[in-house]
């Protein structure tokens, strides 16, 4: 009498689909927590340098006024004259272009006392970027 002969089943290489979906509502599961954080952090970090920029290009027009007698005649007299190195890019609207211009008062010579970020709507403390 022959016996008959067991087969032993080798084992496949590779993950089940229930170990792969596992794995994947696991990192989906993390990612629902770290990206709303992420995402934050991305938004303080543009109102964080939109609050230097307007500083330091602040800070240049003092120190044109100090040195001058009077204000600049645009943003870019302030470049040109070597106050600051490049117009700044206000982070919130991406441009160097949307800067409000607050005119000095009519005693003043020049044009451009202060400026506001052009971007709309409202940084995380509430206020209006154009008024930080």
């Amino acid at each position: 009498m022959v016996m008959p002969v067991k087969r032993r089943r080798r084992a496949k290489a590779g993950f089940t689909l229930i170990e792969l979906l596992i794995v994947l509502s696991i990192i989906a599961l993390m990612l629902t927590l770290a990206l709303p954080e992420y995402f934050h952090s991305i938004d303080a970090s543009k109102e964080r340098v939109l609050a230097e920029n307007l500083r330091v290009t602040r800070d240049a027009i003092d120190k044109f006024y100090g040195d001058v007698g009077r204000y600049p005649e645009s943003l870019q007299e302030l470049v040109d004259k070597h106050y600051l190195r490049s117009l700044p890019v206000d982070p919130v609207t991406g441009s160097a272009k949307t800067w409000h211009i607050v005119h000095p008062a009519e005693e003043a010579q020049g044009d451009v006392y202060d400026i506001k970020s052009g971007a709309l709507g409202k940084g995380r403390d509430g206020k209006s970027y154009g008024d930080l």
